[in-house]
């Protein structure tokens, strides 16, 4: 397992290209993924209350992520909420990040996670695209293989590589422009 410790808030699982992205690269021992029963919760309820969800879709996809990650789930961030100084709304976030001794926590708010508020704990806060930019950068065959594999696994409808990285060039351009290119050089 991976030395390299990763905190992935809500709003990066919330999108689905982008999480299959993400658990496929933790799945594969890219990183170690960390989460919280809030970072899930909050995931459950935006597909119900954003993207018109089923709630038994919604609870199986949660259910379905603690089962395949169990090693994920932290739960001995909470006595460190109130110590956190960044955005209320981010600070079981960056507990857990702490709680986890987590490198890096991966967002779409980096305004929640400011230098300031993490510099003290070793933490960068990294956007999706920065994050899997990384971790091409890091083992670019083996990401390349994640999103061939990202597509074959979506039939209904059938995807194909370029609408995997169609989608994800909304997140993560640059990733997205890496995987094509080396798309090509294969």
């Amino acid at each position: 397992m991976s030395s390299f410790v990763v905190v992935l808030d809500a709003c990066v699982l919330f999108p689905m290209a982008l999480r299959d992205t993400l658990l496929r690269a933790a799945s594969a021992g890219l990183y170690r993924m960390q989460w919280t029963n809030e970072i899930l919760e909050e995931v459950r309820r935006n597909l119900i209350s954003d993207r018109g969800v089923p709630e038994k879709k919604a609870r199986q996809l949660i259910d379905t992520m603690y089962k395949h990650f169990p090693e994920a789930l932290i739960t001995e961030h909470k006595s460190l909420i109130s110590a956190m100084s960044n955005n209320p709304k981010d600070r079981h976030v960056l507990a857990a990040a702490v709680a986890c001794r987590a490198q890096v926590i991966v967002t779409q708010n980096l305004r929640h996670f400011p230098q300031e508020a993490l510099a003290a704990f070793e933490v960068e806060a990294q956007t999706p695209d920065e994050f899997l930019t990384y971790l091409f950068q890091l083992a670019p065959a083996h990401m390349i293989e994640i999103i061939k594999e990202q597509a074959e696994d979506l039939r209904n409808p059938p995807w194909t590589v370029s609408d995997v990285l169609d989608i994800l060039s909304k997140v993560a351009p640059k990733f997205a422009i890496l995987v094509k290119q080396g798309l090509v050089s294969e």
